[in-house]
């Protein structure tokens, strides 16, 4: 199974940091092993298309922008095959 890769998108505001530590929450208690990463480069952001953040990237794919789900509301978007 491919490792899962989770990304958040944002300037390292506090409602980012929050995502991060949601994000990270979820994943723990999922049991999942994620390599996490926060680009907090404006330009690579707006490279993806995000136009609002906090976001939140899984596998590739924007999976939440402009809000902080809690973790519970992550953990079924972590779903892996």
């Amino acid at each position: 199974m491919a490792q899962l890769t989770v990304e958040v998108l944002g300037t390292g505001c506090k409602k980012c940091q929050q995502l991060e530590a949601n994000a990270k929450a979820a994943i723990a208690h999922l049991n999942l092993e994620a390599k996490v990463s926060h680009i907090t480069d404006p330009m690579k952001i707006a490279e993806r298309g995000v136009m609002k953040t906090p976001a939140l990237v899984v596998n590739g794919q924007l999976v939440s922008q402009g809000k902080v789900p809690t973790p519970e509301q992550i953990q079924p978007l972590l779903a892996v095959d």
